[in-house]
C-alpha cells in the first residue's frame, strides 16, 4: 500500500483596472475547490456584467479561498502602475487563508512572494483559478466605480468605469481631475497642467 501524494494547492491570480485614469487597480486570488466545480469560467473581458455577476457571487460561495486587494491612485502615482499591480499581486498571495503551493499569474510578469509563482499569458482564458480571479477583480472594480459615480457624477465612472473614453476625456478637461484619478497618468497630468482642479 503506497501513501497517496497531497494535491498541490494553487491559486489564480489576475487584475483589473491597469488601464483607467482614476480609481484603483484590484487584484484577486482564487484558490478553487475541485469537490464545487463552477461551470463557465472564462477571462472576465468575454463575459457580459451580468454572467460576471452570477459567477462572482458562485466564487465567493464554492471557492476555497479568496482575497481581493485594492490599490488605490496614490499608491499607483508613487509605485507605477506596473509596480503597484505587482504589489497588489503580493498582497492578494499573502493574504489567502491557506499554505499555496503555486501561484498561476495572468500575464508575463511574477511578483516576488515566497511562493512558487508561474506567469501564463493569456491565463484567464486558459485556467479555471485565474478566470475566477479575473471576474473576481472585474467584478469588484466595476461596483468600486459605480459608487464613486455618486460621489463625482460629472465623470461618468459608472460607465465607463474610469477608461480614457472620449466623455471622460472631455469632462477630466472641462472639470480637471477628482481625487480619484492618477496624476502620474499622462491625461490627467495635461489636464493639471493646463490648471484645471476639481
Amino acid at each position: 500500500m503506497t501513501d497517496s501524494i497531497p494535491a498541490q494547492v494553487e491559486c489564480g491570480v489576475d487584475e483589473a483596472g491597469r488601464g483607467p485614469l482614476a480609481g484603483p487597480v484590484m487584484v484577486a486570488a482564487v484558490v478553487l475547490d475541485p469537490t464545487r466545480p463552477i461551470m463557465g469560467l472564462d477571462d472576465s473581458k468575454k463575459l457580459t456584467a451580468g454572467r460576471r455577476e452570477s459567477l462572482d457571487i458562485e466564487i465567493r460561495e464554492r471557492a476555497l479561498h479568496w482575497r481581493i486587494i485594492a490599490i488605490d491612485a496614490t499608491r499607483i502615482d508613487e509605485m507605477n502602475i506596473l509596480n503597484a499591480t505587482l504589489y497588489g499581486m503580493q498582497q492578494a498571495i499573502a493574504g489567502l487563508d491557506t499554505a499555496v503551493d503555486l501561484a498561476l499569474i495572468d500575464g508575463n510578469r511574477c511578483p516576488d512572494s515566497p511562493v512558487s509563482c508561474q506567469a501564463v499569458i493569456g491565463g484567464d482564458a486558459l485556467h479555471p483559478c485565474i478566470s475566477a480571479a479575473s471576474i473576481m477583480a472585474k467584478t469588484e472594480r466595476d461596483r468600486y466605480m459605480v459608487a464613486l459615480h455618486e460621489r463625482f457624477p460629472i465623470y461618468g465612472f459608472d460607465r465607463h468605469k474610469g477608461y480614457p473614453t472620449p466623455a471622460h476625456l472631455e469632462a477630466l478637461m472641462r472639470h480637471g481631475p477628482c481625487d480619484e484619478h492618477r496624476r502620474s497618468f499622462a491625461p490627467v497630468r495635461r489636464s493639471l497642467q493646463a490648471g484645471l482642479k476639481l
